[in-house]
């Protein structure tokens, strides 16, 4: 097991802070001791006083950042993601990717200067989820006929107390959309199901959101065995996100929003008891059991790469 852990951050937004309380709650449970740093564009941000015992320093010049880093967590906006890991991949041969892995598909992944023996890790929190982790693991989904995936929330109650226009989302350019954004819902199709042979999208702008990136994304994929339907938006009012799945004995209704399994023809249903932060949790688990070469790499930037393809361009 490793006893320290020197770690690098990029980017300190919401889902960055996130991450930095809980690798400083994974790693004090294991009684492994780390440093984390920084690294910033702009000196002039504040640091929140909830994070001053965890950072030990902040660094906005390229050229003073050391180059001995064990992992270094990449959570600024995507579209900054592979400029980054080009700039960074001779810091560190480890990195953890915030999704999605990149904002383009157009990228030459040998321009990296990537290390063969490195752990390069897409985020993919859904995974962890109960829910998805019971129909992974309790359901025969070889008996699955068809697949019905819909994530609906409203961009504007995403981030309370910012103005939803000013957000990467709200900005194509930034890798903003409901189609990248929420490629969650990708992930863990094919995640249960694997790649689909045939992938048709209709995508666009049609709410009243003040915003240029696309609000609705709908994709039908084809399997040698079933099809499976993607719905995801921006402009749902009441937040719905599920995976319906339909089989010859059964209607099974896996409610991730509400961490419940529902069955619908024998009206019974699981309550799992988690929260958002219980599943990231286990995710910055699993990514160190990963590094200490106790579990595989199941979302290397390749695999990210291929979701990615599919959530962006609807071709499989």
């Amino acid at each position: 097991m490793q006893k320290k852990y020197k770690i690098a951050m990029i980017g300190l937004g919401a889902i960055g802070k996130r991450h930095l309380l809980n690798i400083d709650k994974v790693l004090q449970r294991r009684g492994i001791e780390y440093t984390v740093d920084l690294i910033r564009r702009k000196s002039s941000c504040a640091l929140d006083k909830s994070l001053h015992k965890i950072v030990s320093t902040v660094y906005t010049e390229h050229e003073n950042v050391p180059d001995d880093y064990d992992v270094i967590f990449i959570t600024n906006p995507t579209y900054l993601h592979y400029d980054t890991i080009r700039k960074f991949s001779c810091k560190s041969k480890n990195m953890f990717i915030e999704k999605p892995v990149f904002d383009e598909v157009a990228v030459d992944i040998a321009k990296l200067s990537l290390d063969e023996d490195g752990v390069y890790y897409v985020a993919c929190p859904l995974r962890y989820t109960d829910v998805i982790q019971y129909v992974k693991n309790e359901i025969d989904l070889d008996c699955v006929y068809s697949a019905r995936a819909i994530c609906s929330s409203y961009l504007p109650d995403w981030r309370p107390g910012t103005d939803y226009r000013k957000t990467y989302s709200a900005h194509l350019d930034q890798g903003g959309g409901v189609s990248i954004d929420l490629i969650h819902e990708w992930d863990y199709i094919m995640y249960l199901f694997g790649k689909p042979k045939q992938v048709m999208n209709y995508r666009g702008k049609f709410s009243r959101l003040e915003i240029n990136s696309d609000d609705l994304s709908v994709y039908i994929a084809e399997y040698e065995n079933r099809l499976a339907e993607v719905h995801i938006d921006y402009f749902g009012r009441k937040l719905i996100r599920e995976l319906q799945l339909f089989t010859a004995d059964e209607t099974i209704v896996a409610d991730i929003a509400n961490s419940e399994i529902r069955f619908l023809k024998e009206n019974n249903a699981i309550q799992f008891k988690e929260d958002r932060n219980s599943y990231q949790l286990k995710e910055i688990e699993n990514f160190f059991d990963i590094l200490e070469g106790k579990n595989n790499n199941e979302n290397d930037i390749t695999i990210a790469l291929d979701t990615l393809k599919i959530a962006k361009e609807g071709e499989a």
